[in-house]
Formats: structure tokens, C-alpha cells, sequence
């Protein structure tokens, strides 16, 4: 085939580099509907003040080191994180694939051969007779190639674009990885110090109960109580020391279940948490912004939108199959088949160049349908990314609400243990005097058993809610550094 023209090639490569020619959609993000404040946002500012809490870093907020201690170490250990940072190395090599298949490429061969001619055969009888025939011939050949797809449509620009929106996910992904490691490791701290709270409360309860059968006992030497009221007192104990096992049964998975998410076996740092802590004190939300804030602060949602901007493009790719892929090539070489010959040599010398052309010209119904394909899987992005920005917003709404309230919770059970243990003094003292029956004495005992273990389980409930609050928020990375494009 001749070469093509100076003027031709000109033409072509104008045609490729021209911004115009990139056929499908341009991504445009999507506006959606947000509220202007979240429900529960006066709520929470009106809690009582303690220490605030910064978005980045909220963790450090509760004021609890041991927190702050298992926080960082999930999020320089935990195998989920390990994944993630994998998922983003390989959505990098895909960008740089997608970046090289806009470059010219080019590739270096050889080959050399050593061939033996025999006389037996006809040919090798014929040139037998030819003075100086050598049975042994050598070949040698060095080329020097290089071909180059012209992006006339897009298409391939249009595939960059797709794989840097990829690439852009991942990287939010792994970010949104790194705020649940954070959230979820906190929620287990604070599930353990409730349930060692609740353990103490249960033994404390034990020891009172004991101290009451010691009593009855007693009275029941020196005739002043009946056996009926031992059992009573018996059967009582039985009932509170039975609910520590239960307890101390929760306490053991939630110690395995920190141990793996700081990527440790089971056990590791069971030693660390062994003596029982306070459970940690929710601080104030600050910057807590609005709705419409989330869509730029919460990598899930950035993930999303990158994805779908992804999708977008992929319709690009698709659309540019209808027109035809034109491509340049060149080769320049050496070759020789004669034995001794200079392979360098003028004489051995070889080039070619090559305008190619490909065109789908009769499977039109098979774009079409990858078209189709690739716009369903936009529109299905699209609502994913909607319904993704509902929910966020609802997990805020969940667990403002759920931090107001259990905290209220608290403080009410706070008043009311109070309250109970002074009765359960004033009980046992009239029981000892006989104005009252035992069984108004195990009754006190019984309502502030339920009393303290409520309060410690409310606490602990409005702690975690506090560390879903932050989460919800997209609060535990730098959402200055967003991924996305603004």
C-alpha cells in the first residue's frame, strides 16, 4: 500500500487531537433536592456543653486515651483498610492503562535463523549444480515498530475519562472504608465499657443480695425469720448472679470482635481493656453543616457520584463504535538472507507504513444494544446516587434523634437509681425493725438492679449514637481533599 500523504496524515491526527470530536454525553453532576437544616440539628445544639468534637479527628473528642489508642491502631491495621488501599492500586493501573491507550506505542523485534539445505530433495539438487552453493543458510532481520491509534471520535478519550472517575471512587471508597474502621472500632470500645459497667452493676447487686441472705440467715438462727423468707432471699440471688454470665458472654465477642478489626487474633489486647473503664461521655457535635453539605464531606456519597460520572463517560466509549477506528503504523528494518551478508547493509534495508481503518459498518444492532447497556447502567448510578443521599441523611436524622433521646434517658434513670437506693436503704432498715416484709426489701432490690442496668445501658446507647452522629456526618477524613472534582 502507498503511503499516505503528508497532508493526508496532517488531516488525520487534527482530526484526533480536536477537543470537538469526542462523541456522547458530557457529565454534568446532578443537582439534587436537600433540605436546608436536618430535623434534629436545634435538638443537639441545644445538649447540655461539654468538649467539642472536630469532624477530622472526632475520635479524640470523648476524651477517653484508650479510645483515641485503639481508634489509630484499627486504622494502621485493619485488614478492610488493607483491602481498600489494594482496590485503589488497581483502579490506578487501570487509569494508566486507559492514559497509555492514547499514546503512540512502539516495539523492537528480531530474529535470527539457521537453515540446511539438503541435496536429496529436487530444489536442493538444482542448486547443487551452482558453483559455491553452501548448504547452510543464515537469516537475520531487526525491525523497529511503532502504531498509533488516531482518537478521531472520543472513544478512547471518552474511556480516560471513565477510569479516571473509577480511580476517583476508589480513592473515596477507601476513604469511606477508613470512616467505618473508625466508627465501628469506637462503637465496640463503648459496647465494652456498657457491658463491663452493667457487670459491675449486676456483682454490686450480687454483693448486696448476699449481704441480705447473710442477714436473713441470722434472723432465721435466732427464730426471728422463717425458712420461707431464706428461700426467698436464696432464689433472689440465684436470679442476679445468673444474669452475669450472660453479660460477661457479650463481653468476650465484643473483646474478640476489637481484636480483628484491629487485625489481631483474638485475645491480642484483652489484657488492655481488662479493668473496667468509664463508658465515654459523648461530646458536642460541631460543624455538624447542612444536608446539602454531605454531598461533598461524605466519601460514600463522592464515591457514588464519581461512579456515576463513570457511567456517563461509558457511554461515550459505546457511542464510538459506530464510527470508524483509524490508526497509523510504521515499520523500519533491516533483513538479509544471504550467508555472510551485511545485515546493516543498504541493500538489506525495509520500511512500510500503514494508514489503517476499521469500521463496524454491519453490526450497527450490536452498538446499539451495548448503547442501551451502558445508558441503563447511568440511569441505575444515577438513582443509586440519589437513593445514597437519602439515606445519609436519614442515618443523621437516626442518630441525632437516637443521641437526644437516649441521653435524656440517661439523665432521667440517674435521678431515678438515686431515688431507688434511698428507698432501698429506708426498706431494709424497716425490715430490720419489722415494720415492713421482706418481700418489699427484694422488690427495692430488684427495681434498682433494672434501674442501674437501664442507666448504664442508656449511657452507652448515646455514646454510640454519638460516634453514628459523626459517621453519618462523613466526619473522620479530610473532605478538603476531596477525590472528586468540585
Amino acid at each position: 500500500m502507498p503511503m499516505p500523504s503528508k497532508r493526508t496524515l496532517a488531516v488525520l491526527i487534527s482530526a484526533s487531537l480536536s477537543a470537538g470530536c469526542v462523541v456522547g454525553p458530557d457529565y454534568t453532576r446532578p443537582e439534587l433536592a436537600m433540605p436546608e437544616h436536618f430535623l434534629g440539628q436545634a435538638a443537639v445544639d441545644r445538649r447540655p456543653a461539654r468538649s467539642n468534637a472536630d469532624l477530622i479527628a472526632w475520635w479524640t473528642g470523648f476524651g477517653d486515651p484508650q479510645l483515641t489508642h485503639v481508634v489509630t491502631l484499627a486504622l494502621e491495621q485493619n485488614l478492610d483498610l488493607a483491602q481498600a488501599a489494594a482496590r485503589v492500586a488497581q483502579a490506578r493501573a487501570g487509569l494508566g492503562a486507559a492514559n497509555a491507550a492514547l499514546l503512540p506505542s512502539g516495539s523492537i523485534s528480531g530474529q535470527t535463523g539457521r537453515a540446511y539445505q539438503s541435496v536429496e530433495t529436487p530444489q536442493g539438487q538444482v542448486l547443487n549444480s551452482t558453483p559455491g552453493f553452501d548448504r547452510y543458510g543464515n537469516t537475520y532481520e531487526a525491525n523497529l515498530g511503532a502504531s498509533w491509534e488516531l482518537d478521531a471520535f472520543g472513544g478512547l478519550r471518552r474511556g480516560r475519562e471513565a477510569a479516571l472517575a473509577e480511580y476517583q471512587a476508589s480513592q473515596a471508597g477507601a476513604a469511606a472504608t477508613g470512616l467505618a474502621v473508625a466508627a465501628q472500632t469506637a462503637d465496640i470500645y463503648i459496647a465494652i465499657r456498657g457491658l463491663q459497667t452493667r457487670i459491675a452493676v449486676a456483682r454490686q447487686q450480687v454483693q448486696t443480695q448476699e449481704e441480705l441472705l447473710a442477714t436473713v440467715n441470722l434472723l432465721y438462727s435466732q427464730g426471728l425469720a422463717a425458712e420461707l423468707q431464706v428461700h426467698q432471699v436464696e432464689g433472689a440471688l440465684a436470679q442476679v448472679r445468673a444474669s452475669v454470665p450472660v453479660l460477661e458472654t457479650g463481653l468476650d465477642a465484643a473483646m474478640n470482635a476489637l481484636d480483628v478489626m484491629l487485625g489481631a487474633p483474638p485475645g491480642t489486647h484483652r489484657g488492655e481493656l481488662a479493668d473496667a473503664g468509664a463508658i465515654p461521655v459523648a461530646p458536642h457535635i460541631a460543624a455538624a453543616g447542612s444536608p446539602g453539605e454531605l454531598l461533598r464531606r461524605r466519601p460514600d456519597l463522592i464515591a457514588a457520584e464519581r461512579r456515576l460520572a463513570a457511567s456517563n463517560a461509558r457511554i461515550g466509549v459505546a457511542i464510538a463504535e459506530y464510527y470508524p477506528k483509524l490508526s497509523l503504523s510504521g515499520l523500519i528494518g533491516s533483513a538479509t538472507a544471504v550467508s555472510g551478508g551485511n545485515l546493516f547493509s543498504s541493500g538489506a534495508s525495509q520500511a512500510a507504513g500503514v494508514l489503517g481503518l476499521r469500521w463496524r459498518l454491519f453490526d450497527f444492532g450490536r452498538i446499539d444494544a451495548q448503547i442501551d447497556l451502558a445508558k441503563g447502567q447511568e440511569a441505575e448510578s444515577l438513582a443509586a446516587y440519589r437513593l445514597a443521599a437519602l439515606r445519609a441523611t436519614e442515618d443523621v436524622e437516626n442518630a441525632f434523634s437516637a443521641l437526644v433521646k437516649r441521653e435524656e434517658q440517661a439523665y432521667l434513670l440517674e435521678q431515678g437509681v438515686d431515688s431507688l437506693a434511698h428507698a432501698r436503704q429506708a426498706s431494709f432498715a424497716a425490715y430490720q425493725q419489722g415494720v415492713v416484709s421482706l418481700i418489699e426489701v427484694l422488690q427495692a432490690d430488684e427495681n434498682l438492679l433494672r434501674a442501674s442496668d437501664a442507666k448504664a445501658q442508656a449511657q452507652t446507647e448515646s455514646a454510640r449514637a454519638a460516634v453514628a452522629a459523626f459517621k453519618a456526618l462523613g466526619g473522620g477524613w479530610n473532605a478538603a481533599q476531596s477525590v472528586a472534582a468540585n
